[in-house]
């Protein structure tokens, strides 16, 4: 079944990447969103709490410029990793990259994207958990991947498409392309349920 042109309210070329390899009609738009979130919200409902904040500022946009949403999906994703009970989002800079990718040496964590998708005042959310066990990592291997990679712009500060992924990680259980940030076959999926 054809899918629809979708709003991608995200500027992630990893999440642009793998709507182009499922073959998704897309279009991006995205708006400033703040990415805090209530400090009670169980771990898995954070992404899905920012993901809503995306969206809502997107369609709030697109309606303020007199588009009509009408069929419109509007999909919306947040990627968080977790390792010890601590939330990693993006890093500040080199020293708290280093410090997240020492936290992670050696150690599982889970990757969870929040995912929400939105049609016609339905607003459909779900999120995804991979549990990812990283090699003990060296401060010279750390430092070089933070420096040359320069990884601000990843939660937990790395992407597992990049060296530090095919070197550094010893295994995965679950979805690999949501480590790259979004769990790309559920998304699918969800898209048929909400388009049919």
């Amino acid at each position: 079944m054809q899918l629809p042109t979708i709003i991608l309210a995200s500027q992630s070329p990893r999440r642009k990447q793998l709507l182009e390899w499922a073959e998704i009609p897309f279009r991006i738009v995205v708006q400033p969103t703040d990415e805090t979130y209530p400090s009670d919200l169980c771990t898995e409902q954070i992404p899905i709490y920012i993901a809503q904040q995306k969206a809502k500022a997107v369609k709030a946009h697109l309606l303020g410029a007199g588009e009509c949403l009408e069929n419109e999906i509007i999909l919306a994703a947040d990627t968080i990793v977790v390792t010890h009970s601590a939330v990693l989002n993006k890093p500040k800079d080199r020293a708290d990259a280093i410090a997240m990718l020492t936290l992670l040496s050696g150690n599982e964590h889970r990757v969870i994207t929040g995912v929400v998708l939105h049609k016609n005042n339905i607003e459909k959310q779900f999120s995804v958990t991979t549990h990812v066990q990283f090699h003990a990592l060296s401060q010279a291997q750390i430092c070089f991947y933070v420096d040359q990679y320069k990884p601000y712009d990843k939660a937990g500060a790395y992407a597992i498409q990049e060296w530090i992924g095919v070197t550094g990680i010893a295994a995965i259980r679950g979805d690999f392309y949501n480590v790259m940030g979004l769990p790309v076959s559920t998304v699918v999926q969800a898209l048929h349920t909400l388009n049919s």
